[in-house]
């Protein structure tokens, strides 16, 4: 057995963690944090957490028994580590000590930083050489068939992060039993290395078919490399994820071996750094599944500190969630680019093993974070059919909004907020950056007003109104996603931007309370402090549920979790301190989008052990997609155990509390809410716990913004942050509230595109999670949308432009043969290019959408099937003369009436084609 190859470079980068002396948890060194021989444990009084963003490095300090102190400092792209310092030095500067005093009183330091981000977003990685099973290097490339833009006849490819000339393959084949076919081929193998380091390759990938099941040519392709060409940082697949699937695996540790250089030389130049001015402890690294590692570990496994920074902000929501007793969160983070949103349970946020960053696939465990684009410098435009955009497209930081003075000349939303008179223009980043109204309003007059015939208020209010709809869709498609109901939750909001569009993002989506927390500037740093370290394990295992291994189960986890300990125990941490969490990724037969549940307790009997484990299935199942199918094959396909080490929490001071009568302000500012009011402005600083406003308000402090709106009510919770109620009954007052009735709304037209739109997202996300075709589920051959009560296409999601141009057709069709015997609850469904389908294997199904009694809409999803019957399985028959040889034709029918399924036709249908369990699923 080769020992562990990943993130191997000569040099640096492999050194073994040195184990902590055991001590009782209040005197010990924090795990992964080495202590120099002959500190003195007692001064050890700070915590820091540092987050290096693009625009600001942001810091907050802990010491003990007192508040939180947050520091901003310009970041330093060129080099990360120089801003680092920089922030340093302030917060030691404020707490009267030099920097050396600082660091050696400081027993935490957690960093969060956009490092490997931004070295794959900017494509400045390595020079990777890519060694693959001979026949194989071209699925890079490849990737896994699908076309991001289909109407973009000329759309250029994402490129390799591996040219081809830098990718290789070698003889060796291992079958998907584990079995060896062909022996690698290590002359092959040497001549590939020798020409990559003639080539001055960095890194080397090395990812050979079904290596998850037998490591052995990948650990021999290991031992010749460092024997060959040792200085290569090299990344093993089987190491870095051992799992099925193969592109994404080979994508992954592509990734890891482009990052990992890079990554690793900046983390070993901070801690050089911090070592010569006197920390006496290892730096921890925020990792993308939400816990931290030590500077060595993450320098190896670098593809897992690809969202280091967001990370932090969804842990400190999930420490807050905790604090507040809020078991389920919304965390919202708006800064000036986009939105981040995150979904969290129970005090643990929701992972994700399938991230696409840059345009690539990363596989390993991610705090599932889902982007929008609509931030605080989203631009607003019109398009040339009058319908008003905010988003995606940004200022930037630089020129930046209008107000900026930078020679933005797009309308953004800042802006708009700056405009109505949110924002205070001499108080931004807390008077460090005034903004110019004169600015924005000419530029939205220009670009928004004048194109939509409104006023510049109008127009403003317009543009604030449809970025918080683009947020609440984003918010409300994402829970479709992850089989949740947002009404059940609260939001956790922080990002420059947030407080401003946060209540109405909350009353669109019925959510009732929202959370700004003290730190909300700074939460991402905040965050960190509040993490563990956490390391996450997994294996597949493909198998159906009634026939596995249960023997072979048990002894994958004992192994994954055995690993997991003798990690922490490496670093200080005894049983103790360790929790242990199993989980399996399972689907039922023929889907492949996998469904993450717990495994029962290991010691139950075989019988329980599985009857336990399909209920987990079937329940999560049910939860996700509102049905399940207790008849049908349920596959296990991956197991994993999350290992967590626990490090001390940090303790947050409860601000002291005031009288109960609401404050005083000493301020008012002109504020358009559907009409121009004077609201009451508060400073956040001179509040006191449980003091309460009613709105409209504006509540500031130097890097947040609340507005709070009529018939809301914000309250300070104990920790110095705000509680908003939002009310559920308010009317909304539209950005055209002061037009005439009869005047056509441009805004409202441009809210209610934005809604179909989403809506028919959802269906396709719904089509995608639970369909038991390959051709639909891997090809996406397959449309969603809706039509009007005319049959006019008024939304789409994702689509095929053949059947998107044919779906109004097949409507008319329906509404033409059916005409006055449609009800709710009917279910349609066609085949007939006759009548409005395209071929026969492409089965169309529509469905009425009444309002009080009345057809408004059709919603229609059509999908190319694996078989319909015919000459040939498929549908495509070469020897086919007439129609009826390509398989069953269905006009237009009713496959549900009313509610009630047809059970005459689906058993029609069903007896003609090859595979029904497919066709119905």
């Amino acid at each position: 057995m080769v020992p562990s190859l990943v993130g191997h470079r000569a040099g640096h980068g492999n050194d073994p963690l040195l184990a902590c002396h055991q001590r009782p948890s209040s005197q010990r060194p924090l795990a992964g944090c080495q202590l120099t021989p002959g500190a003195d444990q007692e001064q050890t009084l700070y915590k820091i957490g540092i987050d290096v963003g693009g625009t600001f490095t942001d810091f907050v300090v802990v010491k003990q028994g007192q508040a939180p102190r947050y520091f901003k400092t310009p970041s330093t792209p060129n080099d990360p580590s120089a801003g680092v310092m920089s922030g340093l030095e302030d917060a030691a500067s404020a707490y009267g000590l030099s920097l050396q005093e600082f660091l050696e009183a400081t027993e935490l330091v957690i960093h969060g930083t956009t490092v490997a981000t931004n070295t794959l977003v900017e494509r400045k990685g390595a020079r990777v050489g890519l060694i693959t099973t001979d026949g194989f290097r071209d699925l890079l490339e490849m990737r896994e068939g699908l076309k991001e833009d289909r109407y973009n006849l000329r759309m250029t490819p994402v490129a390799p992060l591996v040219p081809r000339y830098l990718r290789l393959g070698v003889p060796e084949r291992v079958r998907s039993n584990g079995a060896v076919e062909t022996a690698l081929d290590e002359e092959a193998l040497d001549r590939a290395l020798d020409y990559f380091r003639d080539e001055g390759v960095e890194a080397l990938a090395v990812c050979f078919l079904f290596s998850y099941v037998n490591t052995s040519h990948e650990e021999r392709a290991a031992a010749r490399i460092l024997e060959r060409f040792p200085e290569a940082y090299t990344s093993l697949s089987h190491e870095i994820i051992p799992q099925i699937k193969e592109f994404d695996r080979l994508s992954t540790t592509v990734i890891n071996s482009y990052v990992g250089p890079v990554f690793g030389e900046y983390l070993q130049h901070l801690k050089e750094r911090f070592a010569s001015v006197g920390l006496l402890r290892d730096v921890l690294i925020m990792q993308s599944n939400g816990g931290v590692a030590p500077i060595d570990d993450s320098s190896r496994l670098a593809v897992r500190a690809i969202l280091s920074g967001p990370a932090g902000g969804v842990a400190g929501a999930a420490f807050h969630g905790k604090l507040l007793d809020e078991p389920k969160l919304i965390a919202f983070d708006m800064g000036g680019t986009s939105t981040d949103i995150s979904l969290i349970e129970d005090g643990t946020p929701h992972l994700s093993t399938e991230k696409f960053e840059a345009g690539w696939k990363i596989a390993v465990p991610m705090i599932d974070i889902h982007t929008l684009g609509a931030g605080g410098g989203s631009i607003a435009s019109v398009d040339p059919g009058g319908i008003l955009h905010v988003g995606p497209q940004s200022a930037g930081a630089d020129p930046g909004p209008a107000c900026y003075g930078k020679g933005g000349a797009d309308p953004t939303v800042t802006d708009a907020n700056l405009i109505l008179g949110y924002l205070d223009a001499g108080n931004f980043l807390g008077g460090k950056a005034p903004l110019d109204p004169a600015l924005a309003e000419a530029a939205m007059e220009e670009r928004v007003a004048r194109p939509l015939g409104l006023s510049t208020v109008d127009a403003a209010h317009g543009v604030c109104r449809l970025v918080s709809t683009t947020i609440a869709e984003g918010i409300r498609l994402m829970s479709v996603q992850r089989g949740v109901d947002p009404r059940q939750f609260a939001i956790l909001a922080f990002g420059g931007a947030a407080g401003l569009h946060v209540g109405q993002v909350a009353r669109q989506l019925q959510v009732e309370n929202v959370y700004i927390p003290a730190a909300a500037p700074v939460l991402s740093a905040y965050g960190m402090l509040s993490t563990d370290l956490n390391y996450d394990f997994s294996q597949s295992y493909p198998a159906s549920l009634d026939r596995v291994d249960l023997n072979t189960v048990r002894s994958i986890l004992e192994d994954l979790e055995a690993h997991g300990r003798d990690k922490l125990h490496a670093q200080g941490l005894g049983d103790d301190e360790i929790e242990v969490s199993r989980t399996a990724d399972m689907r039922y037969l023929d889907q492949i989008y996998d469904v993450n549940v717990p495994v029962p307790d290991l010691s139950a009997e075989d019988s329980s052990f599985l009857d336990a484990w399909a209920d987990n299935f079937h329940q999560r199942y049910q939860e996700l997609f509102a049905y399940q199918q207790q008849g049908q094959e349920v596959r296990l396909v991956t197991l994993r155990v999350t290992v967590v080490g626990y490090l001390p929490r940090i303790d947050l001071p409860e601000r002291e509390s005031g009288e109960e009568t609401a404050p005083v302000s000493s301020e008012t500012r002109r504020v358009f809410l559907g009409e121009w009011r004077d609201v009451p402005v508060f400073r956040m600083n001179d509040l006191s716990s449980g003091q309460s406003m009613s709105g409209p308000a504006i509540l500031e402090s130097d890097y947040t913004t609340i507005l709070v709106q009529p018939g809301d009510r914000a309250t300070v919770d104990r920790f110095g942050g705000i509680k908003l109620h939002v009310a559920q009954d308010r009317p909304d007052t539209g950005a055209s509230a002061t037009l005439a009735a009869d005047q056509p709304d441009p805004i409202t037209l441009a809210v209610i595109e934005h809604r179909l739109e989403s809506i028919a997202l959802e269906m396709t996300e719904v089509m995608l999670r639970t369909s038991m075709s390959q051709i639909l589920n891997s090809s996406r051959d397959f449309s969603t949308a809706i039509l009007d009560a005319d049959c006019q296409l008024v939304a789409q999601g994702e689509g095929i432009p053949v059947h998107i141009s044919a779906l109004p057709i097949a409507g008319e069709a329906v509404r033409d043969y059916f005409g006055d015997e449609i009800s709710e609850g009917d279910l349609f469904i066609l085949n007939d290019p006759y009548f409005g389908g395209s071929h026969l294997p492409d089965i169309t199904i529509i469905r009425p959408i009444f309002h009080d009694g009345r057809l408004l809409f059709y919603g229609v999803n059509r999908a190319h099937h694996s078989d319909v019957g015919g000459g040939t399985h498929g549908g495509y028959n070469p020897a086919a003369t007439e129609i009826y040889q390509e398989g069953i034709r269905i006009p237009p029918l009713k496959l549900y009436d009313k509610g009630e399924p047809r059970r005459d036709l689906l058993q029609m249908l069903a007896a003609n084609i090859r595979q029904p369990e497919n066709f119905l699923g």
